[in-house]
């Protein structure tokens, strides 16, 4: 009994962080519900405006290109960068050599540095390959972040190296190791990081903002910010945009949850 008793404390602890986390998903539903009035309020309760908040948010918003565009953008950036970055990390870690530690040190610097200071020359550059707007502009920047590159490489790590070196023997080339062994054993790893990049993807607004330069490519967020840009803001219309936004980002965290767990614990061991 007194051990059960210890134990309150902490549930009720965590019980209150539940409460405090939910709170604003709540807010965000219930107030796609309300009128502009009822948000500024902060009302609490569902309101009987769903339908005229979607046909404001219709009237002058493009809901569907941009949810288009927004998936377009999220599924090639986490695609692509799934494969390059597995292949870098495997590649790091496999091929050791004192070289690539001073390279690995050295993607680990830029992440140091913000994107502002290169988002002008990027700009320029695919200025000068004629790429502006166009999706790969916005998805070539970020296949290969420094991130996902030093989680693979953690990942493999723990990949029995007598394996490769047994399949070797056997005849097996090297991207057949890669694809065949490695890949399969590193699902986990995979669905951590296609969580995080899909995440990142969906909601990134800066770059697109600048590359995409036609509003006819515009994302959601970008979508979202011309909400803010008007002289009069109907928060119920734009509440009901930032849940159409969140929904796909928290399905696809939620039906990879476990795998996002297990991929992070499994680099920590």
């Amino acid at each position: 009994m007194t051990s059960k008793l210890r134990e309150v404390p902490k549930y009720a602890f965590l019980s209150i962080v539940a409460l405090l986390s939910v709170g604003p998903l709540y807010f965000m539903v219930v107030s796609a519900t309300n009128t502009s009035q009822d948000v500024l309020g902060s009302s609490m309760l569902p309101g009987t405006n769903l339908i005229a908040n979607w046909q404001s948010l219709t009237e002058f918003q493009d809901v569907g290109s941009a949810m288009y565009h927004s998936t377009v953008n999220a599924v090639l950036t986490t695609v692509l960068a799934l494969v390059v970055s597995s292949i870098a990390g495997y590649g790091f870690e496999v091929y050791h050599s004192p070289n690539k530690d001073r390279l690995m040190w050295v993607l680990m610097l830029a992440m140091m540095i913000p994107f502002a200071a290169t988002m002008i020359p990027l700009f320029q550059l695919f200025a000068d390959f004629g790429m502006v707007n166009s999706a790969f502009a916005v998805v070539l920047p970020v296949i290969a972040t420094p991130l996902l590159i030093l989680l693979f490489r953690q990942a493999a790590r723990s990949f029995p190296h007598e394996i490769i070196e047994a399949a070797r023997m056997d005849g097996l080339k090297e991207l057949a190791i890669f694809w065949k062994m490695f890949v399969p054993t590193m699902r986990p790893t995979y669905a951590a990081a296609a969580v995080i990049t899909f995440m990142a993807a969906w909601n990134n607004f800066l770059w697109p903002k600048v590359i995409l330069v036609n509003s006819d490519y515009q994302t959601m967020p970008m979508l979202i910010s011309n909400f803010t840009g008007g002289y009069v803001i109907d928060y119920g219309a734009l509440m009901l945009a930032v849940l159409i936004a969140s929904l796909p980002t928290i399905v696809i965290f939620f039906v990879l949850q476990r795998s996002f767990v297990a991929g992070f614990t499994g680099v920590v061991k």
